[in-house]
């Protein structure tokens, strides 16, 4: 039996690189395409899950309030709220509290951030209904009064943004799936032309004793490098427009903004994602071009 020595699996994988090296970027252009649709459509799920920030513990209904609303027309809709039929509960949330929910749901546009302010903020009352069919009646109730800016229902609003993320969805999948394929089929025969190529080589190593897998692992590392290379471009492209994607998914907010944002955090989360689906997938491929030209 030979040992596998890290020296020659090196040497070996950068070889079969430089041979075939056209094969080799336009199968890393192709899993780039792909895994960047993958991730246009990961960014946009995110960017709902912070949208929909303020309709959390189950809030129906948001009565946003002028800011300029005095205390006695605030608390005038507090009491009303209170005494009520249907409303199973309510908080209030002041302009303190939603500076800081807007801050999370904007977090990474100064541009809006660093413009508007705690003052400029409009207080609200987060509604619970005994009964979600009821809410449309309450608003109805509410909607008008004075010192109310708007009256704002959570399944419209996600709703919206919910159909036009699945319209984008199945675009992008469908795009990734498509290319995704292509990707596969090019790094396969890329690794199949590389052992065409040493298949004297190849038959001569299996003669001294070389095992399958010491003649499998170059090339799976061949494969490896295709997707991780595909996946760290579509990375750089997914972190570098972002939030141009995120805002594809926005609706008009209270402050009279459509635009949705992505954090660097929650990007680099999806760019480990895409490095995985990208390692597994080139990985995976090459095995399956080795397996086949070995028959085993």
């Amino acid at each position: 039996m030979v040992a596998i020595s890290t020296g020659y699996v090196a040497r070996e994988t950068g070889g079969n690189l430089r041979r075939n090296l056209v094969m080799t970027l336009s199968a890393i252009v192709t899993m780039a395409v792909s895994l960047s649709a993958l991730g246009g459509v990961l960014i946009m799920r995110q960017a709902i899950n912070k949208a929909s920030i303020q309709w959390r513990g189950g809030v129906e209904m948001a009565i946003f309030l002028d800011p300029n609303v005095t205390a006695n027309e605030s608390t005038a809709i507090g009491k009303e709220l209170s005494s009520t039929p249907g409303v199973k509960k309510f908080h209030f949330v002041d302009k303190a509290q939603a500076y800081q929910e807007f801050k999370e749901i904007f977090g990474s546009n100064n541009d809006i951030v660093g413009v508007l302010h705690v003052s400029d903020m409009p207080p609200s009352y987060r509604v619970v209904p005994t009964r979600a069919q009821d809410i449309a009646e309450l608003g109805r109730q509410f909607q008008g009064q004075q010192g109310v800016l708007k009256v704002s229902y959570a399944q419209q609003e996600i709703d919206s943004l919910l159909h036009q993320f699945h319209q984008l969805r199945t675009l992008g999948v469908f795009l990734a799936v498509g290319v995704m394929v292509g990707a596969v089929a090019l790094i396969v025969n890329t690794i199949q032309l590389a052992i065409f190529a040493r298949r004297r080589e190849v038959a001569v190593m299996k003669l001294v004793g070389a095992t399958n897998w010491f003649i499998r692992i170059p090339f799976m590392l061949e494969g490896l490098i295709h997707g991780i290379a595909g996946a760290v471009i579509a990375f750089a492209v997914t972190y570098g427009v972002r939030n141009t994607i995120a805002s594809f998914v926005g609706s008009e907010t209270v402050l009279g903004t459509r635009e949705l944002f992505v954090t660097s955090h929650e990007a680099i989360l999806t760019g480990v994602v895409l490095l995985v689906v990208g390692a597994l997938v080139g990985m995976l491929g090459s095995a399956f071009a080795v397996r086949r030209f070995l028959s085993v």
